[in-house]
């Protein structure tokens, strides 16, 4: 398993103080004893795993389905882990809302502090998000980005999205052992109960989408226009009568002008 996903109900509000310190003491004492028998990639691995992400938030004791299991873990994590980064050879950055955004920069600053080129690791947080966010349209926007990495340059993405219409949280894991690709197939399992279908640009299937899309990006705007403007669809309506909605005043205009610059006289009836 490179990847999974999880469906939660969206709840809102915070963790209390006192469960969050507890939670953070936790989370940092399970991670050691996780990387001193097992390595820090094997940590990568479990936190990939969404029911083992699942398990981790119930053993330190937050709400066993909620969306804020998300966030309050990995806020957590990156608390716990905050003094002990170095001798774990493990970071934790990135976070919720605005603190997801200032991932690229934690990243390379801790790259500048253990000599850690930071270049591959920043590329890998931006294109996991942008492919969960874009190429894969779900409905779920992110609003949840955590980036845990090792010295070795092996990387994990867990990220959670919002549906505002079903109240449904989505979140998204990712580990980089095995991912050749990230446009192709990056995910092992996309799975849901949903009618309605994606568009998941980053599938097998949609190879020719991903190409064509390409080619266009190379073409000039006034081309691409020009063969929109081919796919026009005339659809008339059942009703015999012209309705004002039916017409289109600037083809009309050169008609007008013609008749005004002819000057017509009007005959008198006899």
């Amino acid at each position: 398993m490179r990847t999974g996903i999880a469906h939660l109900p969206l709840h809102h509000g915070r963790a209390p103080k006192w469960l969050f310190e507890r939670m953070v003491l936790l989370a940092k004492n399970i991670s050691i004893v996780l990387v001193e028998e097992f390595g820090p990639i094997e940590l990568l691995r479990r936190l990939s795993d969404p029911f083992w992400f699942q398990a981790f938030g119930c053993v330190l004791g937050f709400d066993w389905h909620s969306s804020g299991v998300t966030t309050t873990v990995c806020g957590a994590l990156k608390e716990g882990l905050k003094e002990t980064s170095n001798d774990l050879g493990l970071f934790v950055c990135g976070g919720k809302g605005g603190t997801s955004r200032k991932t690229p920069g934690e990243i390379e600053t801790i790259g500048q502090q253990f000599s850690i080129d930071p270049a591959p690791l920043i590329y890998a947080s931006r294109i996991s998000a942008k492919v969960d966010n874009n190429a894969l349209q779900d409905g779920y926007n992110l609003y949840h980005h955590t980036f845990v990495f090792t010295k070795t340059g092996k990387w994990a993405v867990i990220q959670q999205g919002m549906n505002e219409s079903n109240h449904y949280a989505r979140r998204y894991h990712w580990f980089s052992e095995d991912i050749g690709d990230f446009v192709c197939e990056p995910h092992s399992a996309v799975c849901c109960n949903e009618t309605k279908k994606p568009l998941n640009l980053v599938a097998q299937e949609s190879e020719d989408a991903r190409k064509l899309i390409a080619d266009l990006s190379l073409n000039k705007p006034e081309k691409i226009l020009k063969d929109i403007e081919k796919l026009k669809i005339l659809k008339l309506p059942p009703r015999h009568q012209v309705e004002i909605n039916d017409i289109n005043p600037k083809f009309l205009y050169k008609i007008f002008l013609k008749t005004y610059e002819e000057n017509p006289t009007i005959s008198k009836s006899s």
